[in-house]
């Protein structure tokens, strides 16, 4: 089962579409409607939110575009980017790409023990696939795949996208998106325990 695994996240490497280069600079000026959930720096300090800053620009863009198409449901996120065009998204995700990210302390050990166990070995009794073999060891994901970096990512948003994965909840796009299917199959054999565990580990992770 990892070894398919494995063999489908190599495979998307060469699947995802390639995207036009945003300007940064005017990035920066369109981002301050993103700043009250996100952070000015895409750093978000609310817990729930997830950190933009450090994220590959074409992970960011096709998430705007799942947001506005519906293939992503998520109402606040759908009114943010109802007028906005592609250049608006491409700009957005140049800046936002541009930031670094801060890193959390990841302190309660039990936690971390595990959350790396498991980011870093997977468990193969369970078929939970080791992270790391599309998100790579320090968390900075695979941007030619269209893998999001993991790397300091607020540990209630992770615990928040895996449980939304396990229920299949929003963050399914359709049918053909390859990516969410792993992401549903893994997050469907763990439990809350190592969920919690593997989020407060990535929050800490650099």
């Amino acid at each position: 089962m990892i070894s398919r695994f494995i063999v489908s996240c190599i495979a998307l490497t060469f699947a995802l579409p390639a995207f036009a280069a945003g300007d940064a600079t005017v990035g920066k000026g369109k981002s301050q409607v993103c700043a009250g959930c996100h952070g000015a720096d895409g750093n978000a300090t609310i817990p729930n939110y997830p950190k933009l800053a450090g994220q590959h620009a074409n992970y960011l863009v096709k998430q705007m575009q799942a947001f506005k198409s519906g293939k992503r449901n998520e109402a606040i996120m759908k009114g943010q980017v109802a007028n906005l065009n592609d250049q608006d998204m491409q700009d957005l995700a140049a800046y936002f790409a541009s930031q670094k990210t801060t890193i959390g302390a990841a302190t309660d050990e039990a936690k971390r023990v595990l959350g790396e166990r498991l980011y870093r070995g997977g468990n193969e009794s369970k078929g939970i696939s080791a992270c790391m073999g599309c998100h790579g060891p320090n968390g900075s994901g695979n941007k030619p795949a269209g893998f999001p970096a993991l790397s300091g990512q607020n540990e209630a948003y992770t615990v928040k996208s895996l449980t939304d994965y396990r229920a299949g909840k929003t963050r399914a796009f359709d049918e053909k998106d390859d990516a969410g299917k792993i992401m549903r199959d893994i997050a469907k054999r763990m439990y809350d325990e190592e969920i919690e565990a593997v989020a407060h580990y990535i929050s800490g992770l650099k």
